[in-house]
């Protein structure tokens, strides 16, 4: 029982609570949209009495134009009156008189002698008052005194209508021409005209009612009952004019009426005054409205509230149920996650196994020939035809290992993004040249015969812009495979063709294909993935990563190009390749400086190697070639020693990158910056193991001239040094 009664008491509660609350709302409700109403009513009647005032004050501005024009006009017609008047010997009679006005287009003439009386006068009616009151002024009768000034002033006579008064002195005679044209009021009243027509699309119930006076008249209005009355005679604008402050709202009664409330403001013109007003009633339009949508609002609320309410035990269990389910299928989820990133880490961690035992394989392999030979030549040291041949086995060797290592590199490179394709002019004849030259002594090595098809000419405009270093690994990436798994009497043809030009853009296309053992259709699926080979001793047999291809395609995609393959197993393979480019000016190829013979007597380096047996190497290769060479270990050794030599001591530094204390980069920026006249001049060339396009770009920004790669290429080593030293001279 005292339960049921704490129940009838928590709802009664309950409700007191909701009526209040509602109270509340609605309260607050009245007073914003009574607050809304009241701004939206006075930018509402401030808009509206805005736009009357600037419509007005243009309307006044073409009347105070016109009234320049009009007064200009009329002094023109006075001084061709005195002129006319000059010309007839001042002839005035009636008729003369008349012709004059007629021909000048004004109403009326009046000569007055030098004392300011009138000698003579026409007029087509009644000379105005407004005239004869200025007959004697003093600024009028100044024109005959001074007769360089000009009189001229619009007068208003007892009828409202207008007169243009103008004045000068006598050409022919003492005295002075007065001239003056009258406008009638009907065309005074234009103006007023105007702005009822421009009042009369203003509804009074929805825009309120708008008056215009020109001073205490009312001129013009969209409530008719208002034209022609004094603002004094309507209470609400005098009531408005008393308590109104300009574009503020005045809230006011009309006298005598407390019922009778209304919002107004005033705007002040040029030379007129704008009213607008409203009743109360329509400017709280919208409030009745807000109200009873704001209390139906919060009925349908409070009666969802309850409804949610009463549903809520009933939800609760099911929610609960939902909640563990839910639990349980995350829970579930991430054990699949999970067992998935396990599977990906095993898998991850197979194939770096994989990897390095193909590195470790691929490394040995070369390595393992290297010391061998080694070994034999320890063993045969008198036999020089054993060593000498063991020594080209031993370079082949070497050079397939530098090509592994750059090749993991490379690759390494590409996927992580780091690699980026330049953009500098490039000879691509020069460039086809190179590769040809290269290729061509590979092939011929191996019984390979190279041919061209008819189609690869020399081109017209064979400057483009686009990465030479990248373009050259391409193409002996795809022609050493033609080499490498072709057979003895076998060929190699290129087609190389231009497939058309539009907007500075060419796009050319080589075909090379080989009569190799080519590739199953199984396999050139796959051939662009790392480390793939097609036959299990491909490694052995024929001295490959399987990278040569990914790098391939990466490359050409990175030129916005495409690679196809076309193969068939036992008769060879065709590698279509296609590169867009932008086209590029005429350029000097310093690639065609050329020598019958490098010389390097009597040039004296400084090299800065901090690896002794690099140094040792450098030195003896340069020394054996009659160069002077002086070591320094890192780079503040380079920079002292440098500073510290006279002009001209050394003709180039060799300078590598990889140092300690202080690296080639930091030294060549810090030669470049010395205050003395070769520390601008002098070559600094990088001799350095990074091999990448992106490392030279850095040496060459650092402000050295050149880039040579380890391991060292001495022929290409000693025409890079002569190179910039003669073009240094």
């Amino acid at each position: 029982m005292q339960d049921k009664k704490h129940s009838r008491s928590n709802y009664s509660h309950q409700i007191i609570m909701q009526f209040l609350f509602g109270f509340a709302i609605l309260a607050v409700v009245f007073v914003y949209s009574a607050n809304v109403d009241i701004l939206m009513s006075q930018n509402m009647l401030a808009t509206t009495a805005g736009y009357i005032k600037e419509q007005c004050n243009r309307y006044a501005r073409i009347e105070l134009a016109t009234e320049t024009k009009s007064l200009m006009r009329i002094i023109e017609s006075s001084k061709q009156i005195s002129y006319q008047l000059a010309k007839n010997d001042g002839l005035c009679t009636e008729e003369a008189m008349e012709s004059y006005a007629r021909e000048s287009y004004v109403s009326g003439i009046v000569l007055l002698g030098s004392d300011g009386k009138v000698v003579s006068q026409y007029t087509k009616e009644d000379v105005p008052e407004a005239l004869l009151d200025i007959l004697d002024s003093e600024v009028l009768l100044n024109t005959a005194r001074y007769p360089e000034k000009r009189y001229a002033v619009r007068l208003y006579d007892k009828d409202g209508s207008e007169i243009d008064i103008a004045a000068k002195a006598r050409e022919d005679k003492p005295g002075i021409i007065v001239t003056y044209y009258k406008t009638p009021l009907e065309y005074i009243e234009s103006f007023n005209l105007s702005v009822s027509s421009l009042l009369s699309g203003y509804n009074m119930e929805k825009n309120g009612t708008i008056a215009v006076s020109n001073g205490d008249k009312i001129v013009a209005s969209n409530d008719a009952s208002l034209i022609g009355m004094s603002t004094s005679e309507v209470p609400i604008l005098n009531k408005i004019n008393t308590l109104s402050v300009e574009n503020n709202l005045t809230h006011t009664n009309m006298e005598g009426e407390f019922f009778s409330q209304y919002f107004g403001l005033m705007e002040r013109g040029r030379n007129f005054y704008v009213y607008s007003f409203m009743p109360e009633r329509n400017a709280f339009s919208n409030t009745p409205r807000l109200m009873l949508s704001a209390f139906v609002i919060y009925v349908i609320v409070i009666a969802v509230i309850n409804a949610i309410k009463f549903h809520t035990e009933q939800k609760y269990r099911e929610e609960q149920i939902a909640t563990q389910q839910e639990y349980t299928d995350k829970l579930q989820i991430k054990n699949e996650q999970l067992s998935l990133a396990v599977s990906q880490a095993e898998n991850a961690n197979m194939a770096k196994s994989n990897f390095l035992s193909r590195m470790s394989h691929d490394i040995r392999t070369p390595l393992n020939g290297i010391i061998g030979l080694l070994e034999i030549s320890e063993a045969h040291p008198q036999d020089n035809e054993l060593i000498k041949s063991n020594q080209r086995k031993m370079r082949v060797a070497a050079e397939h290992l530098l090509s592994l290592i750059n090749d993991v590199l490379q690759m390494s490179k590409l996927e992580s993004g780091e690699i980026i394709i330049s953009h500098e002019p490039l000879n691509l004849n020069r460039l086809s040249d190179d590769v040809l030259t290269i290729i061509s002594q590979r092939a011929a090595e191996s019984g390979i015969t190279i041919k061209n098809d008819s189609r690869s000419v020399k081109l017209e405009a064979n400057w483009v812009y686009g990465s030479a270093l990248h373009l050259r690994q391409v193409f002996l990436n795809v022609y050493t495979n033609c080499i490498k798994y072709n057979k003895v009497g076998g060929e190699i043809s290129t087609i190389f063709e231009c497939l058309g030009e539009k907007e500075n853009i060419v796009t050319y296309r080589w075909t090379i294909t080989d009569t190799g053992i080519g590739m199953s259709k199984e396999f050139i699926n796959h051939v662009f993935e790392p480390f793939t080979q097609e036959h299990c001793d491909a490694r052995s047999v024929y001295q490959g990563t399987g990278l040569g291809m990914t790098i391939v395609k990466s490359l050409v995609e990175k030129m916005d190009g495409t690679v196809q393959i076309e193969s068939t197993e036992g008769e060879g393979s065709s590698f279509v390749i296609t590169i867009p480019f932008e086209i590029a000016d005429e350029h000097t190829d310093l690639s065609d400086y050329a020598y019958e013979e490098i010389n390097l007597n009597n040039i004296h380096l400084m090299l800065a190697e901090d690896n002794d047996l690099n140094a040792e190497i450098a030195q003896t290769l340069l020394e054996d070639e009659g160069a002077k060479i002086t070591i320094v270990n890192n780079g503040i050794q380079a920079v002292e020693l440098f500073q510290n030599s006279e002009p001209g001591t050394f003709d180039a530094i060799l300078m590598d990158i990889m140092m300690p204390i202080m690296d080639g980069i930091t030294a060549t920026k810090k030669i470049r910056e010395l205050e003395r006249a070769d520390a601008k001049t002098i070559p600094i060339i990088a001799m350095t193991a990074n091999a990448f396009e992106e490392d030279a770009r850095e040496c060459f920004a650092a402000g050295m001239n050149a880039h040579v790669t380890k391991p060292l290429e001495l022929k290409k080593f000693k025409r890079t040094i002569q190179a910039y030293i003669d073009r240094r001279n």
